[in-house]
C-alpha cells in the first residue's frame, strides 16, 4: 500500500538506503518518507542500528600442544553516520568478523601454555577487540565489546586436569590427617609420661610411709617388750606380710603367682638375705672410706 502511494515506513533503530535508478541517493531515518517510484526512487535495503552479538567458536592449539576451543562473543553495531559504508562495503558482516576473530585467536593462543590461556583470557579478548575495531571501523561498524566466554580443552585433558586437582587435594588431606594423628600421639605420650611420673611419686611416698611405719613399729615394740631386738621385730613383720600376701592370693580365683621356695621357713631365709646384703653394703662403703 505504501508503494502505491509512493510512501515508505522506516522503523525505529533502523535506517533505509534510498537509491535512484540503482545509484545511492540518501539515507532515510526512522519515520514515513515520500518515495516516488515513478522517477526511479526505491529502497535498496534496510540496516539495523541495534546492538548485535556474534558467538565465534575457534579451535586452536596451545604452546604445550593441547587442543582447545575458545568461544568469543563479539558485540557490534552499525554506525548511523557511516550507514552507506556498512551497507555497500560488506556483503557478509558476520563472516568478516569471524575471520578476524580466528586470525587473532590462532595467533595469540599458540604462544601461551594452557594454564596461561585461562589466566590471560582478558588479554586475548582485548587483542581481538583492538584488531576488530581497527578493521571494522573502515566498514562503518563499531565493536562495542569482545568477551572470551569459554575455554574448552580436549575432554581427555580436562579429565587429567581434574584428576591432578583431586590428587593434590587428597595429598593435602592426607598431610592434615597425619599431622592430626601426630598431635594426638604426642599428647597421649605426654599424658602417659605425666601419669608415670605421678605414679612414681605415689610409689615413692608409699615406700617412705612403709619405712616410717616399720621404724615406728620397731621402736614401739622394743620399748613395750624388753629384750627384743630389731631383728626379731623385722622377722615378725615379714611373717605378717607373708601371711597377708598368701591370704590375698588365696582369695583370688584367677591368681597365677607362685612363691619359690614356698613355706613359712622361707621368710627367715629372705630376712637373712636382706641382712647379708645390708652387711656387705656397709663393708664395701667402709673400704671405700679407707
Amino acid at each position: 500500500m505504501g508503494n502505491l502511494f509512493c510512501c515508505v515506513q522506516v522503523d525505529q533503530s533502523t535506517v533505509a538506503i534510498k537509491e535512484r535508478f540503482g545509484k545511492f541517493d540518501d539515507v532515510l531515518e526512522p519515520g514515513c518518507h515520500f518515495l516516488p517510484w515513478c522517477i526511479g526512487s526505491q529502497v535498496a535495503g534496510y540496516l539495523t542500528l541495534r546492538l548485535q552479538q556474534l558467538d565465534v567458536r575457534c579451535e586452536t592449539k596451545s604452546k604445550d600442544n593441547v587442543f582447545v576451543t575458545v568461544v568469543a562473543s563479539i558485540q557490534y553495531r552499525a554506525l548511523a553516520d557511516k550507514a552507506t559504508d556498512a551497507f555497500y562495503k560488506l556483503s557478509n558482516t558476520r563472516s568478516q568478523i569471524q575471520a578476524y576473530v580466528f586470525d587473532v585467536i590462532r595467533a595469540s593462543v599458540p604462544k601461551l601454555d594452557l594454564d596461561d590461556v585461562f589466566e590471560q583470557k582478558n588479554q586475548i579478548a582485548k587483542a581481538v577487540e583492538d584488531e576488530l575495531e581497527k578493521a571494522m571501523s573502515a566498514y562503518g561498524y563499531e565493536i562495542v565489546q569482545t568477551l572470551i566466554v569459554d575455554i574448552e580443552p580436549d575432554e581427555n585433558v580436562k579429565r587429567a586436569m581434574n584428576e591432578i586437582n583431586a590428587a593434590a587435594r587428597l595429598r593435602v588431606a592426607a598431610n592434615e590427617k597425619a599431622e592430626a594423628e601426630k598431635i594426638v600421639q604426642i599428647k597421649r605420650a605426654e599424658g602417659d609420661a605425666e601419669a608415670k611420673y605421678l605414679a612414681g611419686l605415689g610409689i615413692a611416698r608409699q615406700r617412705q610411709a612403709i619405712v616410717d611405719g616399720l621404724r615406728d613399729s620397731v621402736l614401739g615394740f622394743s620399748v613395750n617388750v624388753p629384750g627384743t631386738t630389731a631383728k626379731d621385730v623385722l622377722d615378725m613383720v615379714l611373717i605378717t606380710q607373708y601371711f597377708d600376701t598368701m591370704k590375698e592370693i588365696g582369695a583370688s580365683s584367677k591368681s597365677s603367682a607362685v612363691f619359690i621356695p614356698h613355706g613359712p621357713g622361707a621368710v627367715s631365709d629372705i630376712a637373712g638375705q636382706i641382712r647379708q646384703g645390708l652387711l656387705q653394703g656397709s663393708a664395701v662403703e667402709q673400704q671405700n672410706l679407707l
